[in-house]
């Protein structure tokens, strides 16, 4: 596994970034060496954040977190990746049986209660063709935090949001 470093206000000097690269040789044990985890390193209202993506042949693992310590948001964006990785082993295992990019023998067992995946409400609309700014302008009237719209300029499926920060974000989607 390749981990790529990236920083936004904030300066990430060689020793962040050897820390860095020497914490995520934990998670190589669990994937092929051509994976790569793409890390984020930014100071936001005074706090460190790390974000952490990894993805993984279609199966993308994210995490991030906030802390007065950029140490303690490595260590804690980590364990939420091993977490996730333990608590959806089964399934993995199932999806990619065949796939070289997981090493699935040393996943650890998950600790936790393993909660069933459940649909509890199915939805069906019709997608109307329009743009980014009328498919936010919907979003916003009726009051949801996401919005999912046909994109009249590609023609394709996109899905605007709310993020934390009041802004919003859009998820193109392609094939």
């Amino acid at each position: 596994m390749k981990v790529i470093i990236t920083s936004k206000n904030f300066n990430v000097n060689d020793q962040l970034k050897e820390t860095v690269e020497k914490k995520f040789e934990k998670l190589k044990k669990y994937f092929s060496d051509d994976i790569v985890a793409n890390v984020m390193i930014s100071m936001e209202r005074g706090k460190q954040k790390m974000e952490a993506t990894i993805n993984a042949r279609g199966m993308i693992f994210r995490a991030e977190e906030s802390a007065a310590d950029v140490h303690e948001s490595i260590d804690r964006v980590l364990e939420k990746l091993s977490t996730q990785m333990s608590r959806f082993k089964d399934k993995l295992q199932k999806k990619h049986k065949d796939h070289k990019e997981f090493s699935f023998a040393d996943i650890p067992e998950y600790e936790g209660e393993h909660e069933e995946i459940k649909v509890v409400k199915t939805k069906k609309f019709e997608l109307e063709p329009m743009s980014t700014e009328e498919a936010i302008m919907q979003m916003e009237l009726l009051h949801h935090t996401f919005f999912v719209f046909l994109n009249m300029e590609t023609d394709s499926v996109n899905v605007v949001y709310k993020r934390k920060n009041n802004d919003y974000g859009l998820l193109e989607t392609t094939y």
